[in-house]
């Protein structure tokens, strides 16, 4: 496991990071202490000037200039050359033409999001299909189908998506081996990961997440309050609702659509995915709920777990997110719904003026006779500004991921474009575990049924409690 100041790898070249918001300002002083880079090896470009000061406090220089599709190219080709690295943790900059650059560049390239340019999650002459996620994914992937070698380039490798997708592998790993599984040897291919998930009787994945971090000022009115980027959350929750959707599924929702192209791994709803709830749990928050937002994980997770035969898809489980932020972000949603999705003229991101609480954020597998398993993190705040500074709970599970990316690509230079869920996951977890604070696994007896509500009659298979339609709240 990582120590706290150990060196992860060298790379002898530069680093350029785009977005320097709360992500990146968390981000930077971790860099400096586990890669050899020094001040004058990092250049940060944004859209504006550094409020923070941290950039200039660390002696870095940021460029503040907005990245768009006719600048983006003549702005970093100075900054980039064989050997660098390009990371990108901006907002409304297009994932897909800096991985093309950072291609011709000889550059490694690392995302937390797969980006488009400005104006397309809000476009409403597109339809729901193509502002989603699953688009986003089908496009890279279509780009690198002739292109399985090169420098490598990995997307959406932060905590979520990101470390997820490793913790899904070591919680599939760790209930093989509580049930006594038969297990041969290491899985080496998504084919045996999904053969050892259909195994188990994993039916559903939720990302469960329970965001407990409290500011001393609390939410005021006209004001969006989180514990991470407001934009990129907005952004992201005003997409379609997207899930995995799974073999074992027998309903149809009623405002579902398939995308009709592409691997087909998923489909979507058509209605914001901060404007649907879903019923998860988490060990230590209990029964809650959860908020149903796109993220690329719910996508490649269960794109990665399918078993097909003659082209026919045998197993998938249902994977999705169910996030619940901080208090006063929930306030800010609702807020957010009343004001018609309108964003609120003011925007806080709390870090410092935390007063307490943690972040709760893990995988919960459904269906093993066992019982449901979470696996996951417990980084409170207190343990977070022990172990980095400028950082929240969020943020820090965000900057683990990251490591732990940069150690693969930088051990595996020329894997081309690749998802979190290519990566060996023991690479990642061995340079992420130092900055995830409490990594535990819990099983439980939940299940969406469980002390259902009797005043008012539902329509539920109470023999088969892992269907979609029980964990919609309509």
């Amino acid at each position: 496991m990582t120590k706290k100041n150990e060196l992860l790898a060298r790379f002898g070249g530069k680093l350029t990071m785009i977005g320097f918001g709360s992500i990146g300002q968390a981000l930077l002083p971790v860099l400096l202490r586990h890669f050899d880079l020094k001040p004058s090896d990092i250049k940060i470009v944004q859209a504006g000037e550094d409020r923070s000061g941290l950039a200039k406090k660390l002696g870095v220089e940021l460029i503040p200039t907005r990245l768009e599709e006719g600048n983006f190219a003549a702005v970093l080709e100075p900054m980039l050359n064989k050997g660098d690295f390009l990371v990108n943790l901006s907002v409304d900059v297009s994932s897909l033409a800096l991985i093309k650059l950072c291609r011709e560049r000889g550059v490694f390239y690392l995302d937390t999001c797969n980006e488009p340019w400005d104006g397309r999650y809000d476009d409403p002459g597109l339809p729901p299909s193509r502002r989603s996620n699953y688009s986003l994914r089908e496009e890279l992937l279509a780009w690198r189908l002739d292109k399985r070698s090169g420098p490598t380039a990995i997307i959406t490798q932060g905590a979520n998506p990101g470390v997820v997708s490793a913790l899904v592998k070591q919680a599939l790993l760790n209930i093989a081996a509580d049930t006594h599984a038969e297990l041969e040897s290491m899985p080496a291919s998504y084919e045996d990961w999904a053969a050892l998930a259909q195994q188990l009787e994993i039916k559903v994945i939720h990302i469960a997440e329970r965001d407990s971090q409290v500011a001393r000022q609390r939410k005021q009115r006209n004001e969006f309050v989180n514990t991470w980027s407001i934009h990129g959350f907005v952004d992201e929750g005003l997409q379609p609702a997207e899930l995995g959707w799974g073999t074992h599924e027998r309903h149809w929702p009623a405002d579902a659509a398939r995308h009709g192209f592409g691997s087909d791994a998923a489909i979507y709803l058509s209605r914001p995915g901060i404007g649907t709830r879903v019923r998860s749990w988490t060990p230590l928050e209990g029964p809650y709920h959860g908020f149903l937002v796109t993220h690329a994980e719910s996508i490649s997770i269960a794109d990665h777990l399918t078993l097909r035969k003659d082209g026919e898809v045998l197993y998938r489980p249902t994977v999705h997110y169910a996030y619940h932020p901080c208090d006063d972000a929930v306030l800010s949603l609702h807020e957010l719904a009343g004001r018609n999705w309108q964003l609120q003229h003011r925007q806080r991101i709390v870090r410092d003026e935390i007063a307490e609480g943690m972040d709760e954020l893990g995988v919960l597998l459904m269906g093993n006779p066992k019982g449901v398993y979470w696996y996951g993190s417990r980084l409170t705040i207190e343990q977070a500004r022990e172990l980095a500074p400028a950082n929240s709970a969020t943020s820090l599970q965000v900057v683990a991921g990251i490591l732990g990316g940069m150690l693969w690509a930088l051990q595996n230079p020329d894997a081309g474009l690749v998802e979190p869920d290519d990566l060996d996951h023991r690479v990642v977890l061995e340079a992420a575990l130092p900055y995830l604070g409490e990594v535990v696994g819990v099983y439980g007896d939940w299940t969406p049924l469980k002390d259902r509500c009797a005043l008012f009659k539902e329509e539920v298979d109470k023999d088969d409690p892992w269907q979609f339609l029980n964990f919609r709240v309509t």
